[in-house]
């Protein structure tokens, strides 16, 4: 999984998208459905992943679901409660990876009515990292009041992102800059270097505030959390890959702002897998719980 998908500057819930591919998919009510696949089609797979540089260093494409809880609040935030599930899922396709999410998050406030906010969100990332295709439609309590897409392109001098929707909006991005699941890559490339810092600028489209500056801590090996009751919906040969605890410090480029728009602490397995997440904002921190996880066969099926 991108470690920076599920780092979103706010919490939304996203819509999941069935993959024309054939490949295992979950449905609209977040059950696991599974798409016979030939065995052509599996040849197939197989070629497609040795394609994959993430496939390669030993990523897993995979679907979860994750409940989010409000763990702690300050002194005097307006903010009472939140309350959703996230969901998501990425695969390996013939040349990109494919990556959706959904947000539904319910928000209670002291002195507000409740908020429910949902999100859909969208990433076609070449395994090259030079080009980036990006769409968001955001809800609130049903109603659209933010959509955005567009397109990026990267070379060794920097690149440019431009959005259809709004239009008229672009950024500038900055040589170095990298795409989420190339950020991911590089995160368990300094892990296996022994490193224990590392500094990137990333663009995903998320927003409108444009890319953004990642400090990521590696720290040491940890087992991953316990599953409790909902154990019976992961999968957990994949949290028996090596995992780390990871913290990543979140600063906008368009801010110049000294201390970082959030934080969060995350379980990142060596196959790409997060297993728990605490994100945390200036008035309050959520907790984003694994509680479903499956292998996605899907690949690359055109012939």
């Amino acid at each position: 999984m991108s470690v920076l998908t599920v780092l979103k500057r706010s919490l939304f819930l996203l819509t999941i998208i069935c993959i024309a591919t054939g490949a295992a998919y979950f449905s609209s009510s977040g059950a696991f459905r599974l798409i016979e696949i030939s065995s052509a089609e599996a040849l197939d797979i197989k070629q497609t992943e040795t394609q994959d540089p993430a496939i390669r260093e030993g990523f897993i494409p995979h679907k979860a679901i994750y409940v989010i809880d409000l763990v702690s609040k300050k002194s005097g935030a307006q903010i009472i409660n939140v309350d959703g599930q996230m969901f998501y899922e990425w695969e390996s396709g013939c040349e990109a990876w494919n990556s959706n999410h959904r947000f539904n998050v319910l928000y209670e406030y002291a002195d507000a009515p409740p908020l429910k906010v949902t999100s859909d969100y969208s990433l076609y990332e070449p395994f090259d990292g030079g080009a980036l295709n990006f769409s968001t439609q955001r809800k609130r309590d049903g109603a659209l009041f933010e959509q955005m897409r567009g397109h990026a392109i990267l070379d060794e001098n920097g690149g440019e992102a431009v959005y259809n929707i709004p239009e008229d909006l672009k950024f500038e991005l900055p040589a170095g800059t990298v795409f989420p699941m190339r950020h991911s890559l590089e995160v368990l490339k300094q892990i296996r270097a022994g490193k224990n810092f590392y500094n990137a600028v990333i663009f995903d489209g998320s927003d409108e505030e444009g890319p953004v500056e990642i400090n990521a801590f590696m720290g040491e090996r940890v087992q991953a959390p316990q599953l409790g009751e909902n154990s019976g919906r992961i999968e957990k040969a994949l949290l028996d890959s090596p995992a780390r605890k990871i913290r990543l410090a979140f600063f906008p480029l368009s801010q110049k702002q000294p201390e970082a728009d959030y934080e969060m602490d995350m379980v990142f397995h060596d196959n790409g897998v997060i297993s728990d997440m605490v994100v945390e904002y200036h008035d309050f921190s959520v907790r984003q719980k694994l509680i479903a996880l499956e292998k996605n066969e899907s690949g690359c099926f055109e012939k």
